[in-house]
């Protein structure tokens, strides 16, 4: 089992970029790392630590490939209280939604009993042209709470 469990949400690629990203950092740091792009709630391990990084698509939704395990879980309603969790978001200051998937997930994994390790990085794509960028940074502090 991967040290750390990364699950992309995107639409575009840039989440996925980001995703990608930030499981080499975590590689570099001497973890291991297992990467799902939008994966069913059965190719996920119920226990460990989870990244989830998504944009937010649309009027405040989930991106396509994302929304399946987001269903899953508002369906299935799984006990996810051994799960520890970060959150990165991308989106865009334009929209009165920004960031809204990755509230979503993040409520609604808390809503699960998953804890979230430190505090949800929402990057603004309209004032970082590199996303890799300030989530790498905010990477460098989440590591620490480990």
């Amino acid at each position: 089992m991967a040290d750390i469990t990364l699950i992309s949400g995107s639409t575009l690629g840039s989440a996925e970029y980001v995703a990608e990203h930030l499981a080499e950092k975590l590689e570099d740091a001497g973890f291991s790392t297992e990467m799902l792009h939008g994966p069913e709630l059965d190719e996920l391990t119920q226990s460990g630590r989870w990244l989830v990084v998504t944009s937010t698509h649309g009027a405040g939704e989930l991106p396509d490939n994302l929304q399946p395990l987001w269903d899953e879980i508002n369906e299935r309603q799984p006990d996810l209280s051994q799960v520890q969790f970060g959150a990165v978001g991308l989106g865009s200051s334009e929209y009165d939604t920004f960031c809204g998937a990755v509230a979503q997930i993040d409520d609604l994994l808390q809503a699960r009993g998953a804890k979230r390790i430190g505090d949800r990085l929402e990057i603004d794509v309209t004032q970082h042209d590199i996303p890799e960028d300030p989530a790498e940074e905010w990477l460098k502090s989440w590591v620490n709470l480990l």
